[in-house]
């Protein structure tokens, strides 16, 4: 019984640790491109694939990350074709997800989806998660030039040869891999706080833009292993108290940036 709760908790910590992370380093762009709203709604998208899933015993994961799949592909595309800003064809298909993952979601998980539970991690969701963050992580780092300069200036980015339209879309698909992982640790209605909060909390105290995105990485780790210990010890959902935690983390950002 002890073995199997230590068990629990140590691949609860690892896939929390590194999802943090990963969702906290790439929520480091979205602040700048003011697309921190954008995770947050993102995140509802994934309801219907969760439902879709969990009625035919699929892995949740996989049917959230296809439901984020096809809605980035939809953002990107309408954003192509239209000039209606992100954020606004995001709101759209957001609430459209939302009122279908409701209809298509059993009852008695549609309380895990919300909210998440990640102290029932299996190995399978374990060894995913901590892969896909650390692949999450390296290709944040890879693009993060390109999206930067992009932030700075479209036409400067493209005068540089730079492919604003691909990199942005890898840049979407990024935060439709991180989304999914996410779900699993504090669920489609928590999950922008794990790509917000760290990110603006870093902001406050980084002292130049190079220590911004270490710095988003360090405190969404300690957000997440923070919530984490506190739910097993405390026998609560481990989704809200990661978020709390975040808050509590950005609440001291604020007195050490004075």
């Amino acid at each position: 019984m002890s073995t199997n709760i230590d068990s629990n908790l140590i691949a609860s910590i690892l896939v929390g640790v590194f999802v943090g992370a990963a969702s906290a380093y790439l929520g480091s762009l979205m602040v700048l491109k003011r697309m921190a709203l954008v995770g947050d709604a993102l995140s509802h998208v994934a309801l219907p694939g969760i439902g879709i899933a969990l009625t035919y015993g699929i892995n949740p994961f996989l049917g959230a990350f296809s439901a984020l799949a096809v809605g980035v592909f939809l953002v990107w595309k309408l954003e192509e074709k239209t000039d209606i800003p992100a954020e606004a064809i995001v709101g759209i298909i957001f609430a459209v997800a939302l009122a279908v993952g409701i209809l298509v979601t059993p009852e008695p998980e549609l309380l895990e989806s919300l909210f998440g539970d990640i102290s029932k991690v299996n190995l399978m969701d374990a060894i995913l998660g901590v892969v896909l963050s650390l692949v999450v992580l390296v290709a944040t780092f890879a693009i993060r030039r390109r999206i930067l300069l992009d932030i700075v200036s479209s036409d400067l980015a493209r005068s540089q040869g730079i492919n604003t339209r691909v990199w942005n879309f890898v840049f979407m698909a990024l935060v439709a891999v991180v989304v999914a992982l996410g779900v699993k640790v504090v669920g489609t209605l928590l999950m922008g706080a794990l790509v917000v909060i760290p990110a603006a909390a870093s902001k406050n105290i980084a002292k130049n833009f190079s220590t911004y995105g270490f710095m988003s990485v360090i405190l969404g780790s300690v957000s997440a292993l923070g919530g984490i210990l506190l739910a097993f010890t405390f026998n609560l959902p481990p989704g809200p108290l990661v978020v709390l935690s975040s808050a509590a983390v950005f609440l001291l950002s604020l007195f050490a940036k004075k």
